[in-house]
């Protein structure tokens, strides 16, 4: 038999083999290296022939490896060096690097080796490494990503965060498809929307659709979709936002937008209507008090004429006017100054109690002064003992500009009439006139500041007595309604609560 050369076997691996090769015997000596593994550890041709393997281990597992040498050239089976381990060589310079090392026991000659088989697995390890990177994001990314088959839809992987918020695991996932949850999406409609993608004609589509839990629940999602690859398959990769917050904050701030432009809306309103009550104020004091003045100065130019003991009733009579018009200018101011008051709230009620004669009597005799030719006041009937706890100034102030107004608005030769009614709760005193009536389309805003029926605006009045005793009325828990036939007349009702008894008390409106 021809003699076994060390060189012959060398050379003929190294022609045909094209990862790095050691031949190494039973001393754990080199006897051969082909060219790629003198590249691999940095050595030059022949420089490792004879030296130790251990040259190529780094020093901190060398007594590791040789106990693990030894035992593989007894045993002599071929295998993979260091399954589940992370191997490393030693170069000359003492870099270290990762291989890979596949080991095979021959003899020759009765002599024993062992051919290892050397791969430098560097850029194999970094791209590892790279795609455990991209992994390990794809699966602890907070957004939901899906993969998933463009002809079936069903669903290839599903990272951890779209996993946790649908309440599904991958088990599950992987026999389901993309129409298992959205709900809203049909698959004629999720394949109208891709098709730009697999026609080329847009790389990525944004769209917002909604997601169905595990449990049945739903929230909104704005999806990211694209085409992308796993070898040649092809594949649709979808990055889902959860978007419950901002359609919430989105609705909130919609929400908010509105209120804020009902409130402007209401205030522009609001100043608008205060204008127009501003120049209806203005309009109403300069014409409401330069009547009064006007009578006022004739009537003082006049009385300067009159020096004569005989003309005394015509003294008597400008004086008269005078006081009269005095007296409603003061009236006017009254109203005004009690509107500021009760803007302000420093109205003071004092409740107590008394006959409801008492005030009645008082506003008759009071208004006896302002009725018209032919004009009378009818009593009610049946009004002693009737006694109620309640402010009486402020009923008296009430009562007299209702009655006030029967006068005012009603022709001569017609008669005011009260009437008194008890009721369980409430004690009722009506005003009745046979005057000119309000319009119905006037009667909603008869209580009104500064409003005053379109059929009366040829006599004096401010519009401000029916809305201070409206106010005064509801500050004391009271009411004060009307009802009225335009051409016959109006009744106006003051709606005063019956109390138990009456006790002086002190509350401000």
């Amino acid at each position: 038999m021809e003699r076994f050369k060390e060189s012959d076997v060398l050379d003929i691996l190294s022609e045909i083999i094209s990862e790095g090769i050691l031949i190494v015997n039973e001393q754990h000596e080199i006897t051969a290296s082909n060219n790629a593994a003198n590249e691999m550890f940095g050595y030059e041709e022949g420089e490792l022939r004879g030296e130790q393997l251990e040259i190529l281990i780094p020093k901190r597992i060398r007594n590791e490896h040789e106990e693990q040498a030894s035992s593989f050239v007894s045993q002599g089976k071929a295998r993979q060096m260091g399954q589940g381990s992370d191997l490393v060589g030693l170069r000359k310079g003492g870099e270290e690097f990762p291989l890979e090392i596949s080991l095979n026991p021959f003899q020759v000659h009765q002599r024993k080796y062992v051919l290892a088989l050397i791969m430098n697995i560097t850029e194999k390890k970094k791209a590892k490494e790279a795609i455990d990177y991209w992994f390990q994001i794809f699966d602890e990314s907070l957004n939901e990503i899906y993969v998933f088959d463009p002809e079936s839809l069903v669903f290839i992987n599903v990272n951890r965060g779209a996993q946790r918020n649908l309440g599904y695991n991958m088990e599950e996932l992987a026999q389901m498809s993309v129409l298992d949850i959205k709900p809203e999406l049909t698959e004629e409609v999720i394949k109208r929307l891709v098709s730009p993608l697999l026609s080329k004609r847009k790389q990525k589509i944004v769209f917002e659709t909604v997601h169905k839990r595990k449990d049945g629940t739903t929230y909104p999602v704005e999806v990211h979709l694209q085409i992308s690859f796993i070898g040649k398959r092809k594949v649709f990769v979808a990055i889902v936002l959860d978007i419950t917050e901002r359609k919430n904050y989105t609705q909130q701030l919609e929400k908010t937008v509105e209120e804020r432009t009902q409130q402007l809306q209401e205030a522009l309103k609001a100043e608008k209507k205060l204008n127009e009550l501003k120049t209806k104020f203005l309009s109403l004091v300069s014409h409401e008090f330069k009547t009064p003045l006007a009578s006022i100065l004739t009537s003082t130019s006049l009385l300067g004429k009159y020096t004569d003991s005989e003309q005394q009733d015509k003294r008597d009579k400008h004086i008269a006017t005078i006081k009269s018009k005095v007296k409603y200018l003061d009236g006017i101011l009254t109203d005004f100054l009690s509107i500021e008051r009760l803007e302000l709230g420093k109205v003071t009620y004092v409740e107590t109690t008394f006959p409801i004669s008492k005030v009645i009597n008082e506003v008759i005799y009071d208004s006896n002064m302002l009725l018209k030719e032919g004009q009378r006041i009818k009593y009610p009937n049946n009004i002693d003992g009737i006694v109620i706890g309640f402010d009486e100034k402020m009923l008296g102030l009430a009562l007299s500009n209702l009655v006030h107004n029967a006068i005012k608005y009603s022709p001569e030769d017609t008669d005011i009439e009260l009437r008194v009614i008890m009721e369980q709760e409430q004690l009722n005193i009506e005003v009745v006139d046979k005057g000119f009536g309000i319009p119905p389309e006037d009667q909603p805003f008869i209580f009104d500041r500064y409003y005053r029926a379109s059929n009366v605006l040829t006599e004096q009045g401010t519009g401000i007595g029916l809305n201070i005793v409206r106010q005064h009325m509801h500050n004391l828990d009271a009411n004060v309604t009307f009802k009225s036939n335009v051409g016959k007349g109006s009744t106006f009702i003051l709606h005063i609560p019956i109390k138990d008894k009456g006790n002086e008390k002190n509350f401000t409106g």
